[in-house]
């Protein structure tokens, strides 16, 4: 075996050193104090110190059950640990953010966890679905792990056209019972984590059906397999998906249900019911029905930044490290962090996991705030939240898995090695981009929301993130290098983009085509539109909590998060810059002006990449990368993982006396 010195690269080194901000401060920042940083630092040493959570053999060399056995075992002792931090009052939603998140939990279970959406979707779902009674009777055994549920709404046939979904809940006045069944094999319940072979109950999305009539899709709660056997019940027709690109260990499973009974009770009427002569009492608002899936696209936000932190962590070490080609003839090589290209794939990532962490914070805060308004049965914000968490998940995790794929190719072949994290990294972050709504069903349930209100505007003032849009599409600032004024263009070719989309589906509806088809034959437009829109928010996010904590930090870290600012400010001006030339007063002498103030960012940021990277403090055991450890032992690293592989156990495997000696000697 290959010893590996304790020593940290000389590279890093002089990186560290020549940082000019205390890179703990933004550490203390970034986690939202020294007393949070202290409790995320102690959770990790609980968990990551614990003998049983760490693999002997890396999970890329198990089977695929061996695998999933591995991450149920894990996943049972990660959750019995949190258990053991709520007895201890040390609980929280942090404790389940960080293990179901990017941070300590994809450290642990690389591949994904198969109890994930028992906490993050059943579990919600009761709360949010479940009257006072059904709570009661739920909650606590889902709490306590005495039930393992899941959450089954996607089919077959059908995903986030939830309308669409095939399986039936029929009422029995006879028996007060639902009968559930999948009346086709596209109605099969297909994607739920947990489901294949883990979870005993789950929350299955239906159309209800009720004396003769149906009343749409509806939650219900139904047992899948035995409590004490595990054996699937009668009617239950169970099993795994099989392998995908990232997300292994999740078990994904599909569900088809034939003529199974649930009692009436098992409906969640939180919001709707069922009486037990089948008459049925409509929720006072179809709204209610947004609150589970809301929750989770908020959280993906958060775990687009995580995930993107880490990808830049390793990528920008690695290139501090990795010394390659020339700049001048008889130059030593240098590190490839100085080329101006590797730069450019790495910093505006960099800057990119700041934009997506405070529209994060910011989205939780407005979440929990309209979600504190349902209670006292206010709606009014409701669409609003529904249309910005689906554009800010659309544009985050779009715009961290394009990241993390180029991140991963600024690591060249080393970044290709399973062992760099990046491979794994990206089959996570691209799979957020399809579940809990894919990206482009999505953008156009903002643009739904965008063009309603386009063509309404009574109520704008009290939609803060839609209020631009009284008076940009009059603005005609002239250009200037400023934030300030990338916002505005920003919101002005929104307003232009939504004004110009609302005309063509008009135009299209005057010519004779259904509002529908116009619709559909907008959508390019409208799918652009959100998207802008999305970017905006987050622009002006940025902006917003980078001047709120001007006076809190010192100037040196105040120095370099206006650098950030700016940078991902004028990089997402560069990238949107057709339209910005299109709809504002930006002209193509300007674009010389952006494209110099980016570069003069790169190279403000160079000395203090390392420590910004080094800033989000992920441990080696989070990171799990032979390119990305604090220490930059590179090389060492890679070489101790490859003598890690199976067929390195013996010099010569049995395959050579099988099949190749007698290849070679047959062509003698």
């Amino acid at each position: 075996m290959v010893s590996r010195s304790n020593k940290v690269n000389p590279d890093l080194i002089r990186e560290r050193q020549n940082c000019t901000f205390d890179t703990l401060e933004l550490t203390h920042l970034l986690d939202g104090g020294i007393e949070r940083t202290n409790d995320r630092k102690n959770r990790e040493n609980f968990f990551l110190n614990d003998p049983e959570l760490q693999s002997k053999v890396p999970s890329e060399y198990l089977s695929h059950k061996e695998k999933y056995e591995e991450a149920v075992k894990k996943a049972a002792i990660i959750f019995r640990k949190v258990q053991q931090l709520q007895n201890e009052g040390r609980g929280g939603m942090d404790n389940f953010r960080e293990i179901l998140g990017g941070q300590l939990g994809s450290a642990i279970l690389k591949d994904g966890n198969p109890l994930t959406l028992h906490y993050v979707m059943f579990i919600p779902t009761l709360m949010g679905q479940g009257n006072v009674e059904q709570q009661a009777e739920w909650i606590q055994r889902a709490w306590s792990c005495d039930i393992i549920g899941t959450y089954a709404q996607t089919e077959l046939g059908h995903g986030t056209f939830i309308r669409g979904l095939e399986t039936t809940a029929t009422y029995d006045p006879t028996t007060e019972e639902f009968v559930l069944n999948s009346p086709t094999i596209t109605a099969y319940k297909w994607w739920p984590g947990g489901l294949g072979h883990s979870a005993n109950y789950a929350v299955v999305v239906a159309q209800l059906y009720t004396l003769g009539k149906c009343y749409g899709i509806h939650p219900f709660i139904v047992q899948l397999r035995d409590e004490e056997t595990h054996h699937p019940l009668p009617g239950i027709k169970i099993g795994e998906i099989g392998c995908k690109l990232g997300m292994n260990s999740t078990n994904n499973g599909y569900l088809g249900l034939e003529n199974v009974r649930i009692p009436r009770k098992h409906m969640l009427m939180k919001n709707s019911q069922v009486l037990t002569d089948g008459t049925y009492v409509k929720s006072p608002s179809s709204k209610l029905t947004y609150g589970t899936m809301i929750f989770v696209r908020v959280v993906l936000v958060q775990d687009a930044a995580t995930y993107l932190k880490k990808a830049c962590t390793i990528a920008t070490r690695y290139s501090a490290v990795r010394h390659q080609s020339q700049i001048k003839p008889d130059d030593p090589e240098p590190q490839i962090m100085d080329f101006l290209t590797q730069q450019y794939k790495l910093f505006p990532f960099i800057s990119a996991s700041f934009a997506f962490q405070y529209a994060a914070t910011w989205l939780w805060n407005t979440y929990n705030n309209v979600t504190g308004e349902l209670e006292t049965g206010q709606l009014d914000n409701l669409p609003e939240l529904h249309s910005t968490a689906c554009a800010l998940k659309a544009v985050s995790t779009a715009d961290a898995a394009r990241g993390i794929e180029i991140l991963r190719l600024a690591c060249g072949g080393h970044g290709y090695m399973t062992s760099s994290n990046l491979p794994s990294t990206y089959g996570l972050v691209t799979a957020m981009c399809t579940y809990e709504g894919e990206n482009t069903v999505l953008l156009l349930q903002t643009a739904r929301f965008l063009i309603k209100i386009w063509q309404n505007k009574q109520d704008i003032q009290n939609l803060p993130t839609v209020k631009y849009l009284e008076t940009a599409l009059t603005l005609n600032n002239p250009f200037e290098k400023s934030v300030k004024w990338i916002i505005s263009a920003l919101q002005q070719t929104a307003a232009s983009k939504i004004d110009l989309a609302n005309r063509h589906i008009n135009d299209r509806v005057q010519a004779g085509q259904a509002y529908e088809t116009a619709w559909n034959n907008t959508s390019i437009e409208l799918v652009a539109v959100a998207d802008i829109h999305g970017r905006t928010i987050i622009v002006e996010t940025f902006y917003n909590t980078i001047q709120s904590l001007k006076g809190t930090v010192s100037p040196q870290l105040g120095t370099v998060l206006e650098q950030l600012l700016e940078l991902y400010a004028v990089d997402t001006a560069l990238k949107c810059s057709g339209d910005l030339l299109r709809f504002t007063a930006l002209e193509g002498r300007h674009m010389v002006v952006l494209q110099a103030w980016m570069e003069s960012l790169l190279a403000a940021i160079r000395p203090n990449a390392v420590g910004i990277v080094d800033s989000f403090d992920f441990r080696d055991e989070v990171l799990s990368s032979a390119l990305g450890a604090y220490d930059g032992n590179v090389y060492e690293r890679l070489l101790e993982e490859a003598q890690k592989s199976p067929l390195n156990e013996e010099p010569v495997n049995k395959s050579f006396d099988l099949y190749l000696k007698p290849f070679i000697k047959s062509n003698l």
